[in-house]
């Protein structure tokens, strides 16, 4: 079954295509929530598609990828002269969606000091461009957000504003891991076969079975973003018209067959975490903080800190860092020593 770019007919597939059918008709805030790569602003495009906004525009900006300084300006536009280099009026992305959606992802590293902006423009339909003196223009926006955090936790954590978060979470839609929905694969793969063979002019006209069981069994830890770029690389590398991916690029380790006496995930990233903080100085933010070495968010990065138990306590000169942590002196000696 497949509903624009969704593709799919497992149970819990059926069930996210229902709940967007309920969703798409009202201008009711969505929040999309899942890991990296299941898809979140497919899910928007497709909630905007299938909506009465759909001959106006769907407008899209990454809260991650834009230095907070400047989000602002991107949401809300500015005026002649509102900063150094503004020469013209500029139109931000709420006045670029208006009538249509915008698609805010990574919600959760927007900028504290930015969070009531937002939520005045959501609940009054209006917005102010930087430097307007107090003119209010007003806008027709659904706003779809997105993000792969636990958007609850940063509440908790006072990275988020709890009025906010509310404001967005009016009808949540979580999508399952690609892991949890194995079924899927065979229909993604071809999907993503016939789309490549199309763009790169190179026909691939078999899947053996024995590759499609194979992938099934792979957990995918970059979901279907992963199976996308894998299933690109085999159609650029098969010889002739049968699919032959170089199947030993994938880990086919579940859980299952993991020893018992294995590090969980979340007891390896915090060591790895502990680690970095101490090459740091115990550094956070900044070019040279542990964030930046993590390729993460400042706020993504304390979020995690607190998820972990790693408690920022005190900086010492001796390039050494103390932290407040469940586990003892020798657990804390191992896991320095872990990476």
């Amino acid at each position: 079954m497949a509903i624009h770019d969704l593709i799919g007919s497992s149970a819990k597939f059926r069930t996210l295509l229902s709940d967007i059918e309920l969703v798409a008709p009202v201008d009711s805030a969505v929040l999309i929530q899942g890991e990296t790569g299941t898809g979140k602003e497919v899910i928007a495009r497709t909630i905007h598609e299938s909506s009465p906004r759909r001959t106006k525009r769907f407008v899209a900006l990454n809260c991650a990828a834009i230095p907070g300084a400047l989000l602002e300006s991107e949401l809300f536009g500015y005026e002649r002269g509102a900063f150094t280099g503004a020469v013209n009026q500029t139109m931000g992305r709420f006045q670029a969606a208006d009538g249509g959606t915008l698609f805010l992802d990574e919600i959760g590293d927007l900028p504290l000091e930015l969070q009531p902006k937002l939520l005045r423009a959501l609940q009054e339909k209006q917005i102010e461009r930087l430097g307007g003196g107090g003119h209010t223009l007003p806008v027709d926006v659904r706003v779809i957000a997105a993000t792969n955090q636990d958007l609850a936790q940063l509440v908790s954590a006072k990275l988020f504003r709890a009025d906010l978060y509310y404001r967005l979470n009016v009808i949540p839609i979580c999508l399952p891991p690609l892991r949890e929905r194995r079924d899927d694969i065979p229909d993604l793969v071809g999907h993503f076969v016939r789309k490549f063979s199309a763009r790169l002019n190179k026909p691939i006209e078999a899947i053996p079975e024995e590759v499609i069981e194979f992938l099934k069994d792979h957990d995918w830890p970059g979901n279907i973003r992963e199976l996308q770029n894998f299933v690109e690389r085999a159609v650029v590398m098969s010889p002739g018209r049968v699919l032959r991916p170089v199947l030993t690029e994938l880990k086919r380790m579940t859980r299952s067959a993991l020893p018992a006496d294995s590090r969980t995930l979340a007891a390896a990233e915090r060591d790895h975490i502990l680690e970095v903080l101490r090459q740091t100085d115990g550094t956070i933010g900044g070019q040279q903080g542990a964030a930046t070495r993590l390729g993460l968010p400042r706020t993504t990065l304390v979020y995690k800190m607190r998820k972990l138990g790693i408690e920022h306590r005190r900086l010492q000169r001796r390039s050494r860092i103390e932290y407040d942590s469940p586990v003892g002196t020798r657990e804390m000696a191992a896991a320095a020593g872990a990476f």
